[in-house]
């Protein structure tokens, strides 16, 4: 089991979003990794984009913690340099959540972001 939880843009998982990885896995069919991604657009410039990928392509990076697994394509790295992807339970709902110290703002929903 790895347990490498650096990435070369220091972009680092926690411990919790890689329990409910795994958790999600094992009941996913198919999808063995969850990818995140930066894109455009939401109400502050950039939003994140969670989703499940079989296989990483060839500019991804892959970062594991436990046998959990997220990729985090080329583009989007430089977004998330330095950040930690986080599983966060709240009164409203539990959510993965992106810890970024690039963001210079961000909405209320959490998942959009400007630099």
């Amino acid at each position: 089991m790895n347990n490498q939880n650096i990435s070369p843009a220091n972009i680092t998982m926690s411990q919790s979003a890689a329990k409910q990885i795994n958790a999600i896995m094992a009941k996913q069919a198919g999808g063995k990794f969850l990818r995140v991604a930066v894109n455009g657009g939401g109400c502050s410039g950039f939003q994140y984009a969670f989703d499940f990928a079989d296989a990483p392509n060839a500019d991804d990076m892959v970062i594991e913690l436990d046998g959990a697994r997220i990729l985090v394509d080329e583009i989007s790295q430089e977004f998330l340099k330095d950040s930690q992807i986080d599983y966060v339970q709240e009164l409203i709902g539990a959510a993965f959540k992106i810890h970024n110290p690039n963001a210079k703002a961000a909405c209320g929903c959490g998942t959009s972001f400007s630099i």
